[in-house]
């Protein structure tokens, strides 16, 4: 039986390099690595909070952020490579969180995760589109979301400068069962998800995409919250199951040594175990997108991939 191979070539392509007897599996069957929070590799430090953080830790890190920016830079960055090295290492679903910066003149629209990152969101999805026309087989979800500080004329220019970087390449919402097969005939790409009212005038975009998020700072605690979403059934359609550990700011300020990253290091071994046991397919119980944090220095996309073949 033709297995699925497991070297850095097949996770830059891997889509691609699947047995043929996977092409006609719907994407919603498939396991698809994710990256969580995908471009937090490029926090800008110096830039404002999100207006949406409360009016006292904005009176902190006014007064202390000596204290409070080393630790933001911290805790909220999730990934270290950029994107499209997450894209060769076989990232296929990002979690992207757009924001125009409050009394910014300019219609430039940035991520963010607490703070907003150096990276442009339009120049970002311009090396993204680039990636893909070299890469002619490998399709992407894109998962945009949060939208702080647009409004509707905003999230319109948008939605039009997605449509004219991504043009043919947007997978539209009507297409029923998408499979590697069907897409490549058609040309496809890229599934837009827009968690925004804006995104039901526009066919070339898609629903929000269900996250399962643990919300928990440990993988015990992160693996019991997935197996009792196991048990509650899988959504319908395109879902993520989210490994990323999290903690509050009493963790942080007590733990003045600790990072998101040393934290996910730590538990990694027992979060690998675990994902080595999952399966694809369409069972209740089964995964599709798993988005997992530092996906670089961890070996999360192999392992991800490499549960597909329990699909042959």
């Amino acid at each position: 039986m033709e297995r699925i191979r497991e070297t850095a070539t097949s996770e830059e392509d891997w889509m691609s390099s699947l047995p043929e007897k996977l092409w006609d599996v719907p994407l919603t069957n498939i396991s698809i690595p994710g990256s969580h929070d995908a471009m937090s590799y490029c926090l800008d430090i110096t830039s404002p909070l999100l207006r949406s953080e409360s009016d006292t830790f904005r009176l902190l890190d006014r007064t202390f952020c000596c204290l409070t920016r080393p630790a933001i830079y911290k805790w909220a960055t999730t990934q270290v490579q950029s994107i499209v090295k997450q894209l060769n290492a076989g990232i296929r679903y990002f979690d992207l969180r757009i924001a125009h910066k409050q009394y910014d003149s300019s219609n430039e629209l940035y991520f963010t995760h607490v703070i907003y990152t150096h990276a442009t969101v339009v120049e970002t999805l311009q090396s993204v589109a680039s990636w893909l026309e070299s890469h002619p087989k490998e399709i992407i979800i894109l998962a945009c979301s949060h939208f702080e500080g647009l409004d509707h004329k905003r999230h319109e220019d948008f939605i039009y400068s997605l449509k004219k970087i991504f043009g043919c390449k947007l997978c539209p919402r009507n297409e029923a069962v998408l499979t590697l097969r069907s897409l490549w005939t058609s040309g496809y790409q890229v599934v837009l998800s827009y968690d925004d009212q804006s995104a039901v005038r526009h066919k070339e975009l898609w629903p929000a995409i269900p996250y399962l998020w643990a919300n928990k700072p440990n993988a015990e605690a992160l693996i019991q919250y997935l197996e009792w979403q196991k048990q509650l059934g899988r959504p319908e359609g395109f879902f993520v199951a989210g490994l990323n550990l999290t903690t509050d700011r009493c963790f942080i300020a007590s733990h003045p040594r600790v990072s998101l990253r040393t934290l996910t290091m730590e538990n990694w071994d027992c979060v690998g175990r675990w994902l080595e046991d999952q399966k694809p397919g369409a069972d209740s119980k089964s995964m599709n997108i798993i988005a997992g944090d530092f996906i670089g220095p961890v070996p999360f996309c192999s392992l991800v991939i490499a549960l597909n073949n329990t699909l042959l």
